[in-house]
């Protein structure tokens, strides 16, 4: 969501007063108020019989959308329809917006207003007459108003000249030379009162070479002396385009930026980029349909809570809200994604929710000249750093595309020496597109004095600013030299960047030195030492620290991304009548101060590992104790009282608790161990070797390796070795009741459970 750049058109006299005067302080005026220059202007939308009524449609959608977008309270506008006049009781022109001051009122007041634009009947005439038209807009435009504020006029039309049925054009046979003569005397006097024609045509019919023409025979000159403030002519396809390209046009003539946002069916949220250069900006909703429902949230998260009214130190002001184009006026925006917010109740979602932004912003500049303090002969390098009224960088060409640079040397003893200073990255610039402008001048070997080097920024929509290094040639040496090593860096609110000054001073006296940051706004960066003394002969280096604001200080405007912050650490000699020692740019990255776990995550994810470790091992040892209860591969026997092994018993695994359950069957007869949930006894293996039977009723008896343990008073259960081979391979788990007798061999049935992972032990 990038600003696109547009053109800017106004008028000289503004753009002279939007240069800033030469030789002021290099220090960014961030609390002064922001200019936002007013603009005359008239809007004729063509109401001719030709128009369908989506295009009506779409005429008053533009010149709502322009008017309500308009960023200066102190704009005009006036708004009027036109045709041609085809009998004595019709007109050309249909006035519906007198002249209105553009402020919070009289921008409710024209969003109304336009709604009387209407598209004539074959009985009000059909044609187009421009020269009419144009007439009109120059009356409206000049009569009783301010001659210093531009006028503009937009002319919407979706045909060519047609005065072939209008009676006060003559004879019929003549009425069309006679239109194109009127034309041509319309656009002589508009450009004698100064006033710009700006054309859009849409549809299939417009002729574009007439709309050239008309462009053309206006008033030529913009606020800006860039070539895309020319006034021409632009021509659309249909109705849908209008609305976006007369906004675009109206940045152009009203030293404006422009971007155009995405368009979206209700319920959306629609995203649209407001620049850090913006000191006012207009969110421009064309909502098609007036039931729809706009809010509006700031880069930060928060929703705006009221439609006028100062929050977290902006202003805003809402107009149009009931109808079918509103728009929020922003005055200091917090610059970064904006989001739009769209709903709209059932039945009213069909129509798509556009949103563009119209912002004018200020550009400012530092400048360093390197060396400070050159000698008559010496090349010196020339920099101008692009900033934000504030000192922040600006690094990204799209803010400042169209951008002009113009430097000059001047100085006592030499006539003016032009600089040229360019961001692409070659010769003495280091980098390209980094905001960054550089070039190399030679300092005049008749030069003697006092130098200054000057650099002026201009571009459309953005204040003009001049910037300003005074210098004196230097003598053949100087009586303290300095060099300051400060490295760019990445820091948080609150921290310190440290480098080192190295000193020489070559006299038997001592020296002052005083230290300062400059281009940037107050508070934000601070140097220490503020001086240092200088013995006689003293040479080495000492601690330079600069120390960035607080959190507090930054407020919104730090963002989650951060700011980057543009200071350049002086070093003045005070003692040698304040000369430059030294201006060194500073590249400061700020970002917020990071969370608790921003900090600490490496001890946060050390104790995790541990935790888990830790659960790991739990876990481990108590499935290792309960492997090592796992009866499984003893040999249970039934012992008979002299001595005799009845019968012989594999265990499998046991159950949850690793008990193993049987009971004995026919005791008397023909004795055997026969597994049985819930059985008479259960054997688990021992931690100290061995087993433990339990039997129910008579708790738990340890059971050692070739002891014996009472069953019923003729039997006992002795443990044995299970000898046999391939007792790893995998055996089903025995059915309840399924048994083994004295001897018998271990079979699919058996009751042992076993898993191929374990054996017998």
């Amino acid at each position: 969501m990038r600003r696109a750049a547009a053109s800017a058109l106004g008028g000289a006299a503004v753009f002279v007063s939007l240069l800033a005067p030469a030789g002021q302080d290099p220090v960014p005026a961030a609390d002064s108020a922001p200019a936002f220059p007013a603009v005359n202007y008239a809007v004729a939308v063509d109401e001719s019989a030709s128009l369908a009524p989506a295009d009506m449609k779409a005429e008053k959608a533009a010149a709502k959308r322009i008017a309500l977008g308009d960023v200066s309270s102190s704009s005009h506008v006036t708004v009027f329809g036109f045709a041609a006049a085809e009998s004595e009781d019709q007109r050309a022109v249909d006035p519906v917006c007198p002249r209105t001051t553009l402020d919070a009122a009289g921008r409710e007041t024209v969003a109304k207003c336009v709604d009387k634009l209407r598209g004539r009947k074959e009985s009000e005439g059909t044609g187009t007459d421009l020269p009419s038209a144009i007439r009109q807009g120059v009356h409206d435009l000049t009569d009783g108003s301010d001659p210093s504020e531009p006028r503009v006029l937009f002319l919407l039309t979706d045909g060519k000249m047609d005065v072939e049925d209008s009676p006060k054009y003559g004879d019929p046979a003549h009425r069309k030379a006679e239109g194109e003569k009127q034309l041509k005397e319309a656009l002589k006097d508009a450009a004698a009162q100064n006033v710009q024609i700006w054309p859009l045509g849409f549809g299939p019919d417009p002729d574009k070479r007439q709309l050239d023409q008309i462009a053309a025979g206006g008033y030529q000159k913009g606020c800006v002396a860039l070539p895309s403030a020319t006034p021409r002519a632009h021509k659309v396809s249909g109705a849908k385009d209008v609305g976006t390209t007369l906004e675009k046009i109206f940045a152009a003539a009203h030293c404006l930026r422009h971007e155009e946002g995405p368009s979206k069916r209700p319920p959306a949220t629609l995203e649209i980029g407001i620049s850090p250069l913006a000191t006012v900006g207009s969110i421009v909703v064309d909502k098609g349909d007036p039931e729809v429902e706009i809010s509006y949230i700031d880069p930060a998260g928060d929703t705006i809570p009221a439609t006028s009214g100062t929050f977290k130190k902006s202003r805003f002001e809402l107009a149009g809200g009931t109808g079918t184009v509103e728009a929020l006026k922003i005055v200091d925006p917090l610059p970064g994604i904006w989001k739009v917010k769209a709903e709209a109740p059932e039945g009213h979602r069909s129509l798509p929710v556009a949103v563009s932004v119209l912002w004018q912003g200020e550009l400012r500049g530092a400048i360093t000249m390197d060396p400070p303090s050159p000698q008559a002969g010496e090349k010196v390098t020339v920099t101008m750093r692009l900033q934000t009224r504030e000192g922040y960088e600006i690094k990204d060409p799209r803010d400042y595309e169209g951008l002009r640079v113009r430097g000059e040397l001047t100085g006592d003893g030499f006539s003016p020496l032009a600089i040229d200073l360019a961001d692409r990255g070659k010769g003495s610039d280091p980098k390209a597109s980094d905001g960054s402008f550089t070039g190399t001048v030679t300092v005049p070997e008749d030069a003697d004095g006092a130098l200054r080097a000057s650099a002026t920024l201009t571009a459309s929509g953005l204040r003009a600013d001049t910037r300003d290094e005074d210098s004196v040639v230097a003598p053949g040496e100087l009586p303290v030299t300095a060099a300051l090593d400060l490295p760019d860096a990445d820091t948080n609110p609150g921290d310190t960047v440290t480098g080192s000054l190295a000193v020489h001073n070559t006299t038997d006296s001592e020296h002052t030195l005083r230290l300062s940051v400059a281009d940037v706004r107050d508070g934000l960066l601070s140097v220490r030492p503020a001086e240092i003394t200088l013995k006689p002969g003293e040479s080495g280096t000492r601690d330079v620290t600069v120390e960035v604001a607080p959190q507090g200080v930054f407020g919104d405007r730090l963002g989650g991304d951060g700011l980057d912050l543009a200071g350049t650490v002086t070093v003045t000699d005070t003692t040698a009548d304040d000369r430059t020692l030294v201006r060194e740019p500073l590249a400061v990255r700020v970002t917020p101060e990071p969370g608790v776990w921003e900090k600490y995550w490496w001890l946060f994810v050390a104790g995790a590992v541990l935790l888990a470790l830790a659960a790991a091992a739990l876990v481990a040892g108590r499935r290792l104790r309960h492997r090592r209860k796992d009866p499984y591969g003893l040999m249970l026997q039934l012992v008979s009282q002299d001595g005799r092994v009845l019968g012989e018993h594999p265990a499998g695994h046991g159950n949850s608790k690793q008990w193993y359950e049987f009971t004995v069957v026919e005791a008397h007869r023909s004795p055997r161990i026969e597994r049985r949930p819930h059985g008479q006894y259960a054997v688990q293996r021992s931690r100290e070797g061995g087993a433990v039977l339990r039997t129910k009723g008579s708790g738990r008896t340890p059971l050692s390796a070739g002891g014996q343990v009472q069953l019923t008073d003729t039997l006992s259960l002795a443990l044995g070795e299970d000898t046999r081979p391939g007792r790893t391979a995998r055996r089903r788990p025995p059915a309840a009741g399924s048994a083994v007798g004295a001897g018998s061999p271990a079979g699919p049935g058996d009751g042992g459970n076993d898993s191929p992972f374990t054996s017998y032990l």
